[in-house]
C-alpha cells in the first residue's frame, strides 16, 4: 500500500508514534531491522519494544515523582506503551514493572491488529529523500543509518562514548560554602565553585581510586573514548596532582571566605536555561550510582546534594537536538525527518516513548493539516520537549531524563520542603494538562 509516513525503529519509541499514527487513520510503514537481517548488540529477540529488565518503566506515582507524572500524561493520550504496560504488570509496590514478554506481545499485537499499519521487517540504510518520516532507531543505531543521519547532520560521527557528567539540584548546593565565579572573573559569575584544602583533596582523590566502577558492555570494549572526556577516576590515576591540573584546577578563583585560591575546585555549570540544573564540569566517571553518591558528597558545598542524573560512561548514539531539531523535533536541514526516542537525547524507556508519543502526534497533525499546539512547559511531557528542543545547553547537551529540575519553578512565598515541593509540580502539571488534552485529542 502506498504510505503516508515511514516510521523507522520498531523500540518503544517507534512503536509509540506508529500507534498514534494509525488509529488516526494514516497508512503508517514500520521498519524494524531486527527479524528482517539486522540486530543489535543490546537485544535478544526480534519483538518489539524489548524491554531489558521488567522494572524499566519505573515509578507509576504520578504525585511526587516525574516520571509517574509523565505515565499520567500518556495515559491521557491513549499511550500504546502505558495500555500494553498495564496490561503486563506486576505486583512491584509503587512501580511499574512488567512481564517483559507480555508486554511486547501486546504491543505486537495492537500494532499489527491496525488496518493501516504495515509492519516490515528490514533494515534502512539511507534517510527517505523525501515524504514524511520519524527516525526512532535508538542509541545503537545501525552503522550505516548513522552515517546517513551524520551526513544530513552534518555530524563528523554518532557512534561514540556518551561521557555523562552529574548533574545536581541547584537548591540542594550549600551556597554558604560554595561561590559563583568565573576564572579571573572572566565572563561574569557564571560557575558554582565548590573549594577544597588539601586534606579534602586528597581524601576525595583516594575515595574515587577506591570506588566500584561500572566494567564496559562486551560491545563497548572496541570504542575508544576521547581524550577529552576521561573518567574522572581514571585523571586520579595519573597521578596525585593531575586532577588540580585538570578539571579541580584552583587557578583564578579567589574564595570570598579566605580571598585566597583554594587547594582545589570543583566546578558545577548551569545546564539549562531554567538555571535548576547545574553539570559538575569535568565529572563524567565509570563510578557505580550508590558510589557516585557517596563520594561526589565529600565535595565541601555538595554534602546534602540531590543529583538529577548521575554520571556514566557508554557508546551511545544521540543528535545534539537543540541545534539540530527545531520545536517539532523536525530536523532542520530536512524538515520532513523527525527524530524520536533516545536518539533525541532523552534518557530511559518512558521517555523515549514519550518523545515517540509527540512526534506522532505531531507528524499526524502535519499530515491531516491541523495546528500543532504544544504541551504546556508545566506538564512532564512540555518540559521533556522543550529540553530536548531548545531550552537545554547545546555546548553541554547530554542524555536526560526527565525530572523535575526540567520544570519552571513552582513560585512559593515559603521554602517548601521536599515532599510537597513535589506535588506542587505534579498538581501543576495536571491543571495545565487537563486544558491542554482537548487541542490534541
Amino acid at each position: 500500500m502506498s504510505i503516508d509516513v515511514h516510521v523507522i525503529g520498531g523500540g518503544l519509541a517507534g512503536s509509540e508514534a506508529a500507534w498514534q499514527l494509525a488509529r488516526r487513520g494514516l497508512r503508517v510503514r514500520l521498519s524494524e531491522m531486527r527479524g528482517g537481517g539486522g540486530a543489535t548488540a543490546a537485544h535478544r529477540t526480534a519483538a518489539l519494544a524489548e524491554l531489558v529488565c521488567s522494572n524499566s518503566l519505573r515509578s507509576d506515582d504520578s504525585d511526587s515523582n516525574a516520571v509517574g507524572l509523565l505515565h499520567h500524561e500518556m495515559r491521557q493520550l491513549d499511550s500504546l506503551v502505558m495500555r500494553a504496560a498495564d496490561k503486563a504488570r506486576v505486583p512491584a509496590g509503587s512501580a511499574l514493572a512488567v512481564d517483559r514478554d507480555v508486554f511486547s506481545d501486546t504491543i505486537e499485537a495492537e500494532l499489527t491488529a491496525l488496518p493501516t499499519l504495515q509492519l516490515v521487517r528490514e533494515r534502512v540504510d539511507v534517510l527517505p529523500a523525501e515524504g514524511l518520516a520519524i527516525v526512532a532507531t535508538g542509541p545503537l543505531t545501525d552503522a550505516a543509518l548513522a552515517a546517513s543521519i551524520g551526513a544530513a547532520t552534518g555530524a563528523e560521527s554518532l557512534a561514540f562514548f556518551d561521557a555523562l557528567a552529574p548533574i545536581v539540584h541547584h537548591d540542594t548546593i550549600d551556597m554558604d560554602v560554595a561561590w559563583k565565579a568565573a576564572r579571573w572573573d572572566k565572563g561574569g559569575a557564571d560557575y558554582i565553585n565548590c573549594p577544597m584544602d588539601k586534606v579534602q583533596y586528597l581524601a576525595f582523590r583516594e575515595a574515587l581510586l577506591a570506588g566500584e566502577k561500572t566494567a564496559f558492555k562486551e560491545w563497548e570494549a572496541s570504542t575508544p573514548y576521547f581524550e577529552g572526556c576521561m573518567p574522572v577516576e581514571v585523571l586520579a590515576e595519573r597521578g596525585v596532582e593531575t586532577l588540580r591540573f585538570g578539571p579541580m584546577k584552583p587557578v583564578g578563583l579567589d574564595d570570598p571566605r579566605t580571598g585566597r585560591w583554594p587547594y582545589a575546585v570543583v566546578q558545577l555549570r548551569q545546564d539549562n536555561k531554567l538555571g535548576t540544573l547545574w553539570n559538575m564540569v569535568g565529572f563524567q566517571t565509570k563510578l557505580k550510582h550508590a558510589e557516585q553518591v557517596r563520594v561526589f558528597r565529600m565535595i565541601p558545598g555538595l554534602q546534602n546534594a540531590e543529583f538529577a542524573r548521575l554520571g556514566g560512561l557508554h557508546r551511545n548514539t544521540f543528535l545534539n537536538s537543540p541545534t539540530l531539531l527545531d520545536r517539532q523535533l523536525r530536523l532542520k536541514r530536512a524538515p520532513n525527518l523527525r527524530f524520536a526516542g533516545q536518539i533525541t537525547g532523552c534518557e530511559g524507556y518512558v521517555e523515549s516513548a514519550a518523545v515517540g508519543l509527540l512526534a506522532g502526534v505531531m507528524t499526524a497533525c502535519e499530515a491531516t493539516g491541523r495546528d500543532w499546539a504544544p504541551p504546556p512547559r508545566e506538564t512532564a511531557l512540555g518540559a521533556l520537549l522543550a529540553h530536548i528542543t531548545g531550552d537545554a545547553e547545546a555546548e553541554t547537551y547530554q542524555p536526560m531524563n526527565v525530572n523535575f529540575g526540567l520544570f519552571p519553578p513552582v513560585v512559593s512565598e515559603k521554602r517548601l520542603k521536599k515532599p510537597a515541593r513535589k506535588l506542587a509540580y505534579t498538581e501543576r502539571a495536571k491543571s495545565a494538562f487537563v486544558g491542554w488534552l482537548p487541542l490534541v485529542v
